[in-house]
């Protein structure tokens, strides 16, 4: 309800930033260091009776919550531990607070530290629903009250009953605790709509990946054409061997006794 707020805080903390950013100081520092401060204030002033150094002791590590986001993003070093860090501290801080005020309800009024351990029980079942139902793939982020409201809620109250307000005190356990059982009623609703409705609509996973196509063959190197065997020459045609000459012939014999002719 109050996430309008938070640009005008960066913007208020932003030269406070700038000079941590210069410094070996991490994010995961300021975490610790902030619940620190807000659990040793919460449970050494609130079970006495120093409602308004408690509280504003308090209050002053609570703005701690919001250098370590603006310190981390500027260093760039933010990281799930660190968001799972700042998400634990944060119910310690919550813890000591309420669990501080409670000490001193059981002395003064014991009806307001019934009402204070439910406001602790209940802040903390608010976180832990939409945690696990972000961790189902649910959705839970509605609520009229969450961890920042619930802060100021509760350490105005103290606060100002500290500086002897009368009735502010009660008026705003009893405030925080009917808002943060809303809250949880919400949060509650907005899970079981979001689980029904994905129940009814299930999506269908994705089709698994294809398997890589195996890689095209090299093209295969080009077989040279074999060399022409050349043609045996033809051998030419023989010449034409010439037919022998018809002999003479032979002059017929003369016969004994005979007279010879003219031609001789």
């Amino acid at each position: 309800m109050l996430n309008f707020l938070r640009p005008v805080f960066a913007r208020l903390f932003n030269p406070i930033v700038q000079g941590l950013a210069r410094t070996p100081v991490t994010p995961n520092m300021i975490t610790v260091a902030g619940t620190v401060g807000v659990s040793a204030a919460a449970l050494w002033l609130l079970p006495i009776g120093e409602l308004f150094p408690g509280a504003f002791i308090a209050t002053c590590f609570v703005f701690t919550d919001m250098l370590d986001g603006q310190l981390a993003r500027i260093k760039g070093n933010s990281g799930k531990y660190g968001a799972f860090l700042d998400s634990t501290m944060d119910r310690f801080a919550d813890a000591a607070i309420f669990g501080g005020i409670t000490i001193w309800f059981m002395r003064t009024n014991h009806l307001l530290a019934v009402v204070s351990l439910f406001c602790l029980a209940a802040g903390l079942s608010v976180s832990y629903v939409k945690a696990r139902a972000e961790g189902l793939g649910l959705n839970a982020d509605v609520g009229l009250i969450e961890r920042p409201e619930r802060m100021i809620i509760g350490l105005t109250s103290i606060g100002l009953s500290g500086l002897g307000i009368p009735y502010v005190l009660p008026i705003g356990m009893w405030g925080l605790a009917a808002g943060t059982a809303l809250t949880l009623s919400q949060r509650m609703r907005a899970v079981y709509i979001d689980a029904k409705s994905q129940a009814a609509h299930p999506t269908e996973p994705p089709p698994p990946p294809a398997p890589p196509a195996p890689p095209a063959p090299a093209p295969a190197a080009p077989t040279p054409a074999p060399a022409p065997i050349p043609a045996a020459p033809t051998p030419a045609p023989a010449a034409p061997t010439s037919a022998p000459a018809p002999a003479a012939p032979a002059p017929p014999a003369t016969a004994p006794g005979a007279a010879p002719t003219e031609e001789e």
